[in-house]
């Protein structure tokens, strides 16, 4: 870059006003759509709406190779990009690039000659020299500069920190092209990259993979940093600023350790050494759970930045603070988003659920049962607050849509956890190993269905109605048991309401607790009806009975309550109340015995619920006139106390 000339840059920006971004709780949220909403409905809604550049999907990215010059102090980039590709369809006689109008194009050098191009619609088109043959390997250097026109949660960011500059990119999910020459999609991803800044020397440069040289010369340093892992556009950052550095190290159990390097405000170093020390334990976590850190040999970091929440760039996160959650958060990305990128912004869940639930998994294996419960209890309160919304995007032009906290993290994440309900411990954990292990998904894109398949496979079960009901559905059950004691053991009745008329009937394994005699047992039962019936033998007399207990199920509004059950009435009736004849012609007769004595009311509707006779009973026989009914059926609906009993009635 020559400073010189961008020094009139930084006199500009210090003459206009600094965006402060609302922080935003980070331990639910790593995305903040403080701004999104209102981006949407203005000027960048065609840049906003971008997902696949039909024009870049006839060639295989191998390689890029990123040379940039940034000034922390200055909205302003110059670049070199180097990029190596190989062509998958004949006639290959022109390459394109996702790049954004506004952006100076200097020079593009083909193998040693200029060659021309053109840009509209954030589409540069190279035209090459000659036809490039299907499956081989070529390379060619876009050299440019200009001031990135941000967009979306930030992607090129220039702000102050302590009164220092930092300069930030956040390419998430739309935003890679406003500041370099890419191929913005989730088809295919980047082999492997050099990252190559060069920057004043009062600042420091993070990036993905290795730190392999930091060279001074003059007034400016470079720093080279190295990542030899596939990985697409968006998941590249660099963050620039005066960071103090220190690193943590997870120890393994071949003797080796991954290095976590942190790069840090030096006016939040004392609080970071103190935080950061929780990524060692999450990552000791998800090693166990998922198979070692996939970029092991490389690093993990952080690189603090200017926003509200976070973001999983690719072996360093950035990160707008340090707590607790957000640590989590990002470091679980590293395997879900990551190492496994979904293959669609419709998928996105696949990213934010399973970080999502990873953060939850912290406090359950490493805090205590109250911070766990807690954490179940919030997002199932959070997802209920509304009664539609569905975890699959169904508009990914949307960005506010992609990453709406209830439904892509909240609602997603318990998704998961009741898949784990559903498969039991050992198939969901392994059959989540065998997703991430999977050699066309690990380290590629997935879909939905990629994640159903190894479940379904290492479980066993059908979760086809599964996912039509939770992923693609809208909204929730609430749920409605009525249980009593018999002879025979315990009677049940369970129905369900939905809030949603995209699913009338969610079916799923309930979890009911019984309690009784100073003991208790949880018991799966499998709902498969509405209004479905059990007869429960259990070892001792129950007392209470509650529902999903330890908060397997997203549902609301559920009751529990001693009644009577349909079979209960049916058995109450057959043993306490006879009618006859039935079917009959012009008298009915009510026979009634037992705790049948004591009905509160008795009353006969039509089949159009017209009433044709009620009776307060005062007698053990009752006699009802029925020569002036028409011919049809009738219900007898009789009351005890709170509780109704029908039975129906012919007449010829």
């Amino acid at each position: 870059m020559n400073f010189q000339k961008t020094s009139l840059f930084t006199l500009l920006l210090l003459l206009l006003p600094i965006l402060t971004i609302a922080q935003i709780g980070a331990d639910d949220i790593c995305k903040d759509l403080s701004d999104i909403i209102e981006m949407e409905q203005g000027h960048n809604s065609k840049i906003i709406a971008f997902r696949t550049n039909e024009l870049t999907q006839n060639y295989d990215l191998k390689y890029h190779r990123l040379e940039w010059e940034v000034d922390p102090a200055v909205n302003y980039i110059t670049g070199q990009v180097t990029s190596y590709w190989v062509p998958t369809s004949n006639n290959f006689d022109q390459i394109n690039f996702d790049f954004a109008d506004n952006m100076i194009i200097n020079e593009i050098m083909y193998h040693g000659q200029v060659v021309n191009y053109a840009q509209s619609n954030d589409n540069l088109q190279i035209t090459l020299p000659q036809t490039i043959e299907v499956g081989t390997l070529d390379s060619i250097t876009i050299s440019y500069e200009g001031a990135p026109n941000s967009i979306g949660f930030g992607s090129f960011e220039q702000a102050y920190h302590n009164g220092v500059p930092v300069l930030w990119t956040l390419s998430e999910p739309y935003g890679a092209k406003v500041w370099w020459p890419c191929k913005q999609d989730l088809t295919d991803k980047i082999d492997s990259i050099d990252v190559i800044v060069t920057t004043p020397s009062d600042f420091r440069v993070g990036s993905n993979g290795k730190l392999m040289a930091e060279t001074a010369v003059d007034t400016l340093k470079t720093y080279h940093w190295k990542h030899r892992y596939p990985i697409p556009a968006y998941l590249i950052s660099i963050a620039v600023t005066n960071y103090s550095v220190y690193s943590d190290y997870v120890e393994l159990d071949n003797g080796d350790s991954i290095e976590v390097l942190n790069y840090v405000y030096p006016e939040s170093l004392a609080s970071a050494q103190i935080n950061t020390d929780e990524t060692v334990k999450y990552m000791e976590l998800f090693n166990d759970l998922f198979g070692i850190y996939p970029f092991a040999d490389e690093k993990y970091g952080h690189a603090q930045f200017s926003w509200g929440g976070g973001m999983e760039h690719q072996t360093m996160s950035s990160m707008g603070s340090f707590s607790h959650g957000l640590q989590a958060h990002e470091l679980a990305h590293q395997w879900f988003g990551d190492m496994v990128t979904c293959g669609s912004w419709e998928d996105i869940w696949l990213n934010e659920g399973f970080a999502t639930y990873l953060t939850g998994l912290t406090s359950e294996f490493l805090s205590n049962e109250s911070s766990w419960n807690s954490w179940k209890s919030s997002k199932v309160a959070n997802i209920t607050s509304n009664p539609g919304g569905s975890v699959w995007v169904d508009d990914t032009t949307s960005v506010s849509r992609i990453f709406n906290g209830r439904l892509t993290y909240n609602k997603a994440s318990y998704l998961l956890h009741m898949l784990r309900w559903q498969l039991g411990e050992e198939d969901f954990f392994q059959g989540v190993r065998n997703y991430l292990q999977d050699p066309a998904i690990a380290f590629g894109y997935a879909r939905t269905n990629d994640l159903k398949t190894h479940l379904e496979a290492q479980s066993g079960q059908d979760l086809t109605e599964f996912f039509e009901d939770w992923f693609y559905g809208q909204g929730y059950p609430s749920y409605q048991l009525v249980w009593s004691p018999s002879p025979e053991g315990i009677q049940m009745q369970i129905s369900q309401t939905t809030s949603h008329n995209s699913v009338d009937f969610f079916e799923m394994p309930l979890p009911i607790q019984f309690i009784g005699e100073n003991q208790d047992t949880i018991l799966r039962l499998d709902h498969h009806t509405n209004g479905q019936e059990y007869l429960l033998d259990l070892p001792f007399s129950v007392s209470e009975v509650r529902f999903d207990p330890d908060l397997w199920l997203i549902s609301k509004d559920n009751q529990v309550e001693e009644g009577v059950t349909n079979a209960t009435r049916e058995a109450f009736l057959s043993q306490f109340v006879n009618i006859s004849p039935n079917p009959g012609k012009n008298w009915l007769h009510i026979e009634l015995a037992g705790e049948a004595l004591h009905f509160n009311k008795i009353e006969v509707r039509n089949a159009s619920g017209q009433l044709m006779q009620s009776i307060l009973p005062d007698r053990a026989i009752l006699k009802i006139d029925a020569t002036n009914w028409p011919k049809g059926g009738y219900f007898i609906t009789y009351w005890l106390g709170n509780q109704q009993f029908s039975q129906k009635w012919w007449k010829q």
